[in-house]
């Protein structure tokens, strides 16, 4: 049987989305299989950074997306109200967007999938549960049935779908890394924690537009805003406390008045539920042709925001690594590349969500007020920056930084157009020089990056209207620069020669062994 699809995706949370997304603007023909028959309507998450809203503009409307949002800025205090630490929003990123972002999941998931619709080569078959594969030499059969949402169970009608890969993105639970047999590593954080979804029926106090963790030895709580007139309040379950307790109405408005002082006059509520926080991550992330994303390759403690954030970033890795692999540009062995790139990046994610779980759940009293008093010497260092990517597809031997995060500015064309980078240079790699370099480059490499569908982008013919990446340049001693399709700095060309030399490099990782970056 030959395949239908070139890409199967299953699961339509974040992660699923996007990758579908994306691969529908790449051209592909993508099937999405989602038990739920709709989509989930639902903050799960209430935070991004600037590279998931960069994300999100490549898969979306990013501005109907974001368009109840707010900066997202963070106290953490301990029990007596006392600031233990202070991680401030810049309203200014360098990704265009500002680095910590407040949002309402449904209107992103909206954004996203209104646009995948519009490709035409995405089917989204919604109320169907996978329940079996089997993989081949060329490609991988799933095999469905009906999910009937009443009695939680795939229970309905058979069917089944052929792809030439698929990626999982259903879940810490997932059904397909079960099917697999794909164990997790557990790193022993695990913590219960009631979430209460709600809705202002008055105008946001200030107070609650800062996201606040109280760590309270005697009971850990936080509030964060959801946009600008939504708010979640999150409460640590006690020993003895059980999840039918703490979910009825009696308990959450029990809760909301001791904490907050706060009742049925000021909010709504919308949802009660309680999360179990978890961190672990599986033990391997591809299986053949099948590939695991988001919390079906790692699940973290919510405490560093980047759980979505991660997701989105397995989805971009992939996308176009699938893309080159399908068009027949380069072997399958560049898919390889995804696991080895992005999970030494989530390891380091999910150890320093840990560490903050540990400073937020410290429910010894000795011990939270020892936590507070190195906290006011300083004797806390900050948490670490988020790491580059260290391996994989990138210029080896490089003389500058590689793997960082590469800018996104405004930019005004030749003819007048005028917006941002990334909308009018299109989801792909990225040449970015400060002259024309169509000489230093000549015709066999031009064509190269033609055929990877690089954006070449000379700066003395586009105005850099932000000077971001004027500056960027500066700041490398580059005179280019090149830019993956997921925003990761492939390399720099330090002049003009140099340049050529790039490009050979890009096409000897793309083509070649990939081997560790110095």
């Amino acid at each position: 049987m030959d395949p239908i699809y070139d890409i199967a995706v299953v699961g339509y949370g974040p992660t699923g989305l996007t990758a579908a997304s994306l691969l529908g603007r790449l051209g592909h023909r993508v099937v999405v299989c989602e038990r739920w028959p709709g989509l989930y309507g639902l903050p799960r998450l209430t935070h991004i950074d600037h590279e998931a809203a960069r994300t999100i503009q490549a898969a979306g409307d990013v501005d109907h997306a974001l368009r109840d949002s707010s900066l997202s800025e963070y106290v953490w205090v301990n029990g007596k109200g006392q600031t233990l630490i202070k991680i401030p929003a810049d309203p200014n990123g360098p990704l265009g967007f500002p680095d910590h972002i407040s949002m309402y999941q449904p209107d992103i998931e909206c954004a996203i999938d209104e646009r995948l619709r519009t490709y035409g080569t995405v089917d989204v078959r919604q109320g169907w549960a996978v329940t079996d594969l089997e993989q081949d030499a060329d490609a991988v059969t799933l095999r469905l049935r009906g999910w009937n949402a009443d009695k939680v169970t795939a229970d309905g009608p058979h069917d089944q779908v052929r792809a030439r890969y698929v990626l999982a993105a259903d879940g810490s639970r997932s059904g397909v890394r079960e099917l697999l047999g794909v164990e997790r590593q557990d790193f022993g954080f695990n913590e219960q924690w009631l979430n209460i979804d709600t809705e202002w029926l008055r105008p946001q106090p200030p107070e609650y537009a800062v996201g606040t963790q109280y760590c309270d030895p005697a009971r850990g709580h936080m509030t964060i805003n959801i946009g600008t007139r939504r708010q979640r309040f999150e409460f640590a379950l006690l020993p003895g406390e059980t999840t039918e307790e703490m979910t009825t109405p009696e308990s959450a408005w029990r809760l909301l008045r001791q904490y907050h002082d706060l009742g049925p006059d000021d909010l709504r509520v919308v949802r009660r539920l309680v999360y179990g926080f978890e961190a672990r991550i599986a033990t391997r992330w591809r299986v053949g042709r099948v590939f695991l994303a988001g919390d079906a390759a790692h699940a973290m403690p919510p405490y560093l925001g980047q759980g979505a954030c991660s997701g989105m970033r397995d989805a971009t890795n992939l996308a176009w690594k699938l893309h080159l692999v399908l068009g027949g540009q380069t072997p399958d062995t560049l898919l390889d590349t995804y696991e080895s790139e992005r999970r030494p990046h989530v390891t380091v994610l999910t150890h320093a969500a840990i560490g903050l779980g540990k400073v937020a759940n410290t429910h010894d009293v000795e011990a939270a007020a020892a936590r507070d008093a190195a906290f006011a010497a300083g004797r806390i260092p900050p948490p670490p920056p988020f790491p580059p990517i260290s391996n994989g597809v990138l210029r080896q031997n490089a003389v500058t930084p590689v793997g960082i995060l590469t800018p996104q500015g405004r930019i005004r064309t030749a003819d007048g157009t005028t917006g941002r980078f990334d909308d009018l240079t299109g989801f792909g790699f990225a040449l970015v020089t400060a002259e024309d370099p169509t000489e230093a480059l000549g015709p066999e490499r031009l064509a190269l990056l033609e055929r990877l569908g690089c954006a070449v982008v000379s700066l003395d013919t586009v105005e850099d209207l932000d000077g971001r990446h004027g500056a960027y340049l500066r700041h490398l001693g580059a005179v280019g620069y090149l830019a993956r399709p997921d925003f990761v700095l492939f390399g720099t060309a330090v002049d003009r020669t140099d340049l050529g030399a790039l490009v050979d490099d890009l096409n000897a990782a793309l083509f070649g062994t990939v081997r560790t970056a110095a």
